[in-house]
C-alpha cells in the first residue's frame, strides 16, 4: 500500500474485518491482490489484527527514515567517529573526504554527504568546527532574481571563427553596508588577457551604455560575453553583439571573473567603498595589471600581446612610470 492515502487503509481494515476476500478487496481498491497480501502480512492474518491507524503511523515513520539525511554516517559508528575527530582538527569536509579517498579508507563518503550530515539534526552540533560555523546550507538568493534580457542569445551560439576578438564583461560592486551604489566595470579580451574598465557611480542604463561604448571604441570587439544582470538590458547599444551566460553560471566567463579576482587581490579588496576610488586611480591599477608578465601568455604581458595583435596603440612610457610609482 505504498504511498496510499489513510482512507484506503481504513477501507482495507473494514473490508477485511468483515470477511471479504483479498482478491475482492484488491478489485474494490483498484490495486494488485499481492499488494493487499503484503500489507496484511505485516500485521498478521487473523480478522481484526490489521489496524489502519497503526499501519498509517508505521508507513509515515518508514518514509521519514528511509531517506534520513546523514543515515549512512549515523549507521556506521567508526566512520562517524573518524569524521568527528577530523572536524575537531579543523579539517574541512572536502579535506576529510579527499583524504579517505587517497588512503582508500572504507567505508567512506564524499564531502556532500558530510555536509548534509552536518546540516542535519544528527551533526548540527559539530558545525562549530567548520570555518564558517554555518549550521545550514547558504541560500543562493541571486538565482531567484528574474531579469528579462531582450533578444538574449546564449553564449553557446557565439561564433567560433578564428581571429574574432571575444571580450567578457562584468561588474563588481561596493559592499551593501557602505550604502554606496558605485561599481567597477571590467572588460577582458579573452586571448590577450587585456583589462579595460572604469569606476561608475551606479548601474543605471544611462551610465552603463556610455561606459560599454568606450570599451568598444578601445578594443573594437566582435562579441561580448555577459551575465544576466539588469545592467545589460540595453546590450544592443553597446556596439558589438552580446551573448549571455546561463543563469547563475559565472564560471562560463572565467577571464573576467579571474580579472576581478586580480583587481580585488592587488588593489580593491572586498569591502572597499568604490565611491572613494577615483577613476584615474583605477586606470593606473589596470595599467599595472596589464603590464604584469603572465604565465598563460608565455611570460609576456597583456599589453605586449594586445600590441602585437594590433588591438591597442603603444602607451607612452610616462604613464607606465606613474603606474609603477603609484604601486
Amino acid at each position: 500500500m505504498k504511498k496510499r492515502e489513510q482512507f484506503s487503509r481504513d477501507r482495507l481494515h473494514a473490508l477485511y474485518g468483515h470477511g471479504h476476500m483479498q482478491k475482492d478487496i484488491a478489485e474494490i481498491l483498484g490495486v494488485s491482490p499481492s499488494t493487499i497480501s503484503r500489507e496484511l502480512a505485516r500485521y498478521g492474518r487473523k480478522t481484526w489484527r490489521y489496524s489502519a491507524k497503526r499501519a498509517g503511523e508505521d508507513a509515515k515513520r518508514k518514509r521519514e527514515n528511509s531517506k534520513c539525511t546523514g543515515m549512512k554516517i549515523e549507521g556506521l559508528p567508526l566512520l562517524r567517529s573518524h569524521i568527528i575527530a577530523q572536524l575537531k582538527l579543523l579539517r574541512s569536509p572536502d579535506e576529510i573526504a579527499g583524504r579517505m579517498r587517497r588512503e582508500c579508507i572504507t567505508p567512506r563518503v564524499d564531502k556532500n554527504a558530510i555536509y548534509k550530515w552536518l546540516y542535519s539534526p544528527h551533526g548540527k552540533k559539530y558545525c562549530k568546527y567548520l570555518c564558517t560555523k554555518r549550521v545550514s546550507k547558504k541560500k543562493q538568493s541571486r538565482l531567484s532574481k528574474k531579469v528579462l534580457i531582450p533578444d538574449r542569445i546564449s553564449f553557446r551560439r557565439r561564433p567560433t571563427t578564428q581571429g574574432l576578438l571575444h571580450v567578457e564583461g562584468d561588474l563588481f560592486v561596493s559592499p551593501i553596508s557602505s550604502g554606496s551604489t558605485a561599481c567597477g566595470l571590467l572588460a577582458v579580451a579573452q586571448n590577450e588577457k587585456l583589462f579595460v574598465g572604469s569606476i561608475l557611480p551606479n548601474k543605471k542604463h544611462a551610465v552603463i551604455v556610455p561606459a560599454m561604448q568606450r570599451v568598444t571604441n578601445i578594443l573594437s570587439p566582435d562579441t561580448y560575453t555577459l551575465d544576466n544582470g539588469i545592467e545589460n538590458v540595453a546590450h544592443r547599444q553597446f556596439g558589438a553583439q552580446a551573448y549571455f551566460c546561463d543563469k547563475g553560471s559565472p564560471w562560463q566567463k572565467p577571464y573576467v571573473e579571474g580579472g576581478i579576482g586580480l583587481v580585488r587581490r592587488w588593489f580593491l579588496p572586498k569591502g572597499t567603498d568604490l565611491s572613494k576610488v577615483p577613476d584615474g586611480v583605477f586606470q593606473i591599477q589596470l595599467n599595472i595589471l596589464n603590464h604584469k608578465y603572465r604565465k598563460s601568455l608565455g611570460y609576456k604581458s597583456a599589453y605586449e600581446e594586445a600590441l602585437a595583435h594590433g588591438i591597442i596603440q603603444k602607451i607612452p612610457r610616462r604613464l607606465l612610470s606613474k603606474a609603477i610609482a603609484f604601486r
